[in-house]
């Protein structure tokens, strides 16, 4: 069953080709809601699941071009009842990356199909 949970992770790609934020920044950003959501649904069977595996976890690394794509990806995920958190950085007030409560692919995947993969070239 831990194969087919996986995580999605949406990071806004205008963080570094616009605002021009470091790589560096914008990764913690990943990491901040990453950890943020694992702990709010710690309890929860599919991430006792996801973590009891810790060397086959699966990610997968989405772009969202703007703050209207994720704050819209948020407000959908919100309806639909999916588990996820939406990283804030403070105190500028700036949604940058949201990611979902580990679930089963199938249950969730739908919700992340306009996403591309996250890239950057350096």
């Amino acid at each position: 069953m831990a194969s087919s949970i996986v995580q999605y992770v949406v990071v806004r790609s205008d963080l570094i080709t616009t605002l021009k934020w470091p790589l560096g920044a914008v990764i913690a950003q990943a990491c901040h809601a990453t950890t943020a959501v694992m702990h709010l649904f710690k309890d929860d069977p599919h991430v006792q699941t996801y973590l009891s595996d810790v060397d086959n976890m699966h990610k997968v690394v989405l772009a969202a071009p703007d703050a209207d794509a994720l704050t819209r990806l948020h407000e959908a995920l919100r309806e639909a009842a999916v588990d996820h958190k939406l990283w804030v950085e403070q105190p500028e007030d700036v949604p940058t990356c949201l990611a979902a409560k580990p679930a089963p692919k199938v249950e969730v995947q739908k919700y992340f199909k306009k996403f591309k993969l996250f890239s950057v070239d350096l």
